[in-house]
């Protein structure tokens, strides 16, 4: 596991950059298909005086083990899931093993008789369900009985016909049109061709056709729950979580990019405060805050005195290996090792229940709010009365902060309707997997476990999910401008030495990497596609 140092002799900007790997918080996910039967370890070690601090380290030990998935863990190179789940649309079970990629199934391969279609239909209906299942438990749509058959056969031969020359992106996307027309009868055959054109180690549109085409299998059965409530797959140990969080944290500059820019931002910020309060929406195990409070114990005239208020939730303490004081505990060696004085307080709470009383606000301290890839998670009006994220907001914005840093995917899935959205999930993953492809071999098991523990289920979400169901919710800069102005706040200026270090850091990656700085935002891009953007309010 790669970790990243400073030089002793490095100045405060070099502080900020060379830490080791962060955790990346908006990806936790529960119900995961089981690791390996006898996993590879690699364990790192820390001294005293020079501890590591590991991404996802799961106690303030001086070590943490990283479990290298095995072949085992895979249970299909096609499916992404659970061995039985991804049996669920396969024409053909006997296919050669050597056959890793895929390869799109021809005309000749399908049941061409008077009932093929409902013969399909009603089989994936059993094998989706289970034979101990009742349909009408988690499926409300019905296979259109009641439409003529020769409609029906007419356009199964079309899409027949079709085949040979659709590729993976085309065959996802009539998918998607056949949902969003309810047109159920077009989308089992479909699914059939997809089965055999994708491949969890092939290239990137192989490898996120498969999780999408998961996607689709859930939304097809009317309830986006249904991928959490069937599957049969156990959910994996911390220490295998922290593993793939890992793998992803290396091969790609998204969380490194979210905490370097928001490190420095904050740094210049409170640079002649004598107390800061940090308030964390998503705390993790903290790593972000161990070069912060590096580079303020060497402020000339002394180190100020540091308060951190860390928000958590179950699924943040499962990664993390145990509670809140596991953070509070790790942060307070940091800051006794540097001369800081400092005070850790966890609020054990989703960040869409905080109240002012879970912050614990003093008078006289500078206060400083960090929303690193979260609050695309809070419910708006377009899913409650409530409206979370914009109260949210507005609490913050009362406790009048010196400066919020808000870091999100730069994309567009909140309230678009279902095949605008999965047109923008399609689009923006792509450009996610042909970065981690630059990264990773395609046979690489870390990799493979990696996508589908940290990024299958949130695309999953995207697509199945609608209502309080569907938790990814991401907006463009732009709403995301509109709702803080709205909620009272000023964009602040971002300085150069912001987009310097995150300059600095991009020339680890590949060169398609690209960072650029517009509308008071830095924006993260992979070739022409925005990816994430890092902006500063008070």
């Amino acid at each position: 596991m790669q970790t990243f140092h400073g030089s002793q002799s490095s100045g405060t900007t070099q502080r900020l950059y060379y830490q080791p790997m962060q955790q990346v918080e908006p990806y936790w996910i529960q119900n995961k298909k089981a690791s390996s039967d006898n996993s590879s370890q690699e364990t790192a070690h820390s001294s005293p005086h020079d501890e590591q601090f590991f991404t996802l380290d799961s106690s303030p030990a001086d070590y943490v083990t990283y479990d290298s998935p095995s072949v085992a863990s895979i249970s299909s190179n096609r499916s992404p899931f659970s061995s039985q789940y991804s049996q669920s649309y396969r024409s053909d079970q006997h296919q050669s093993p050597e056959n890793t990629y895929g390869s799109p199934v021809s005309g000749s391969s399908m049941i061409d008789d008077g009932n093929a279609l409902k013969h399909i239909l009603k089989e994936l209906e059993s094998k989706l369900l289970g034979p101990e299942s009742e349909a009408d438990d988690v499926c409300s749509y019905s296979f259109n009985s009641a439409t003529p058959e020769v409609t029906s056969l007419t356009k199964y031969d079309r899409l027949l016909q079709m085949v040979p020359s659709l590729d993976v992106k085309q065959v996802l996307v009539a998918c998607a049109e056949a949902i969003a027309d309810g047109d159920v009868s077009s989308v089992a055959p479909l699914i059939n061709v997809l089965e055999r054109m994708v491949s969890v180690t092939g290239d990137p549109m192989q490898r996120l056709g498969a999780y999408m085409m998961e996607g689709i299998k859930a939304r097809m059965l009317s309830s986006g729950s249904i991928i959490y409530k069937k599957l049969k797959c156990n959910e994996p140990t911390s220490s295998e979580l922290m593993s793939y969080m890992g793998v992803i944290y290396q091969i790609v500059p998204f969380y490194k990019f979210a905490y370097m820019s928001s490190n420095v931002i904050i740094k210049e910020a409170v640079e002649y405060e004598p107390v800061i309060h940090i308030i964390d929406f998503q705390i993790a195990q903290g790593s972000q805050w161990v070069s912060l409070i590096q580079a303020l114990s060497s402020r000339p005239g002394g180190p100020p005195i540091v308060r951190v208020t860390g928000v958590d939730d179950s699924n943040s303490a499962y990664a993390r290996g145990g509670g809140l004081q596991l953070v509070g505990e790790r942060l307070t060696k940091v800051a006794e090792s540097c001369g800081v004085p400092f005070e850790f307080h966890g609020a054990a709470i989703n960040g869409s229940e905080v109240k002012r009383e879970n912050l614990r606000i003093r008078q006289g301290e500078a206060l400083v709010v960090n929303f690193p890839y979260v609050l695309h998670h809070m419910p708006d009006e377009s899913v409650s009365t409530a409206n979370h994220r914009d109260r949210l907001l507005r609490l913050i914005k009362s406790l009048s902060p010196k400066v919020v840093t808000l870091v999100e995917q730069e994309s567009n899935t909140n309230t678009s309707p279902f095949l605008l959205r999965f047109r923008e999930t399609l689009d923006y993953y792509t450009a996610m997997f042909e970065a981690i492809d630059a990264s990773r071999s395609r046979d690489d098991r870390q990799r493979i476990s990696a996508e589908e523990h940290c990024v299958a289920r949130d695309i999953v979400n995207m697509i199945a999910c609608e209502g309080e169901e569907r938790v990814e919710r991401h907006e463009l800069f732009g709403k995301w401008s509109s709702r803080l102005r709205m909620a009272g706040y000023t964009q602040c200026q971002l300085s150069h030495t912001v987009g310097g270090v995150v300059q600095d850091m991009l020339k680890e990656y590949s060169g398609y990497f690209r960072l650029e700085h517009r509308d008071g935002a830095l924006y993260l891009r992979w070739k022409n596609r925005d990816l994430v953007t890092c902006s500063a309010w008070r």
